[in-house]
């Protein structure tokens, strides 16, 4: 029987409030951002998503984000924390170069662009080899994070960047991964509103 991935990207920070580059450090949750956690909550339960099981970066912002997704226990996972940017941490964005980043950041103490993508592979194999047939199973994780999976597992050419509490859903079958889709429960959210408004 096939499993369930829910990768998700935390909600909004003040770093990217700010607009500073966030890896390794954290910043913490806006309001805004627990609001876009509690709507992913939302349209699990009006998608009827039974989750699982859970597991997060070991980022602040990724598990209080997951805290309000969802009541399950969790474990917090190194294997899905953002790109490490060095010494360019908790700088301006303007200062990040375009992607792919490559070996860019690796003078400054930062990760290649193929060790994060073998980081998070590997880590999401794991969990999701030893998850339970038909498990349904959220990890969240980050922007940088989140897109080099999905650049390595689709066949799309686009360079995936999920907005705030974005989903990528696949489907996991002996270690194969089949790309479903993209969820945005905030604009999810809007359109339920919106036409609840014209009503």
């Amino acid at each position: 029987m096939s499993k369930k991935l829910y990768l998700m990207r935390h909600g909004e920070t003040l770093f990217n409030v700010l607009g500073r580059i966030q890896g390794w450090c954290d910043s913490p949750l806006t309001a805004r951002g627990v609001a876009q956690a509690q709507t992913a909550r939302q349209w699990f339960a009006a998608h009827n998503v039974t989750l699982t099981e859970a597991h997060c970066s070991t980022a602040e912002r990724a598990s209080d984000t997951l805290e309000l997704a969802c009541d399950l226990p969790y474990t917090r996972e190194k294997g899905l924390r953002e790109h490490s940017f060095g010494r360019f941490e908790g700088q301006p964005e303007y200062l990040n170069p375009k992607l792919p980043y490559g070996d860019f950041f690796a003078p400054y103490g930062g990760e290649t662009d193929a060790a994060l993508i073998e980081r998070v592979s590997q880590t999401v194999d794991r969990l999701m080899a030893a998850a339970p047939d038909g498990a349904q199973v959220l990890l969240v994780s980050h922007a940088g994070a989140t897109a080099s999976f999905l650049r390595s597992h689709t066949t799309s050419h686009k360079i995936w960047r999920l907005p705030n509490c974005g989903i990528a859903i696949f489907d996991y079958d002996h270690g194969a991964y089949a790309f479903e889709q993209v969820a945005d429960p905030v604009a999810w959210a809007q359109k339920q509103e919106d036409c609840h408004d014209k009503i």
